[in-house]
């Protein structure tokens, strides 16, 4: 699958729990990292880890393995790496102090807004 077409597929996951400020951020051109960034927040722990299992349990299903998983421990920050895009999913706290979106500031971003709300 297209990593540009996989990236929105994992905003529905995130959308389907209610996950807030989701961006896509292009960074294939300035980074050998991935090809896409997700970034997303959510307000407790708990909403965290349930976004990363639903896009974790989902994917599977579609036999589409995670590569490497961060940040289960503390759910601040959890990273969801899977080769041509990494999701990143935040506190809303952890996410406004480190700033990723800043850091890739070069990046084209696409927000992604819940189709429910107007």
């Amino acid at each position: 699958m297209e990593s540009s077409k996989f990236a929105k597929m994992i905003t529905e996951h995130i959308l389907a729990k209610k996950g807030k400020d989701i961006r896509i951020l292009e960074i294939k051109k300035i980074s050998s990292v991935a090809d896409y960034f997700v970034v997303c927040s959510a307000d407790v722990d708990r909403q965290v880890k349930a976004i990363a299992d639903e896009i974790d349990d989902e994917l599977s299903k579609e036999g589409i393995k995670c590569l490497h998983k961060e940040g289960y421990e503390s759910l601040n920050w959890v990273i969801l790496d899977y080769f041509d895009v990494m999701v990143h999913i935040f506190r809303n706290e952890a996410r406004a102090y480190y700033g990723l979106e800043k850091l890739w500031g070069d990046a084209p971003v696409t927000e992604i807004k819940d189709k429910a709300v107007k």
